[in-house]
């Protein structure tokens, strides 16, 4: 699985993107970045209010308990606003 981070997240993660094999329990998104919270502190921090985490699933906005596959591309980003 591909896992992409941008905007604030990158920079606290300290990656743009990475491959990631999480354990066969992880099935949806939030199952996901649970398991990613576990990988570090840079990542707990990043990621502990998940309120303001948006995620898209092979390009399409998903919420959390969308279902996750080894094949899939996440992308985990914050709230956009346009102008």
């Amino acid at each position: 699985m591909k896992v992409l981070y941008f905007a604030w997240l990158r920079t606290k993660i300290g990656v743009a993107q990475e491959q990631v094999e999480p354990p066969a329990d992880v099935t949806d998104v939030g199952g996901l970045v649970e398991w990613l919270k576990t990988r570090g502190p840079t990542y707990a921090e990043a990621l502990a209010n998940t309120a303001v985490v948006k995620v898209a699933v092979n390009q399409e906005h998903v919420p959390f308990d969308h279902p996750v596959s080894a094949g899939d591309e996440v992308a985990l980003f914050p709230p956009v606003t346009g102008g």
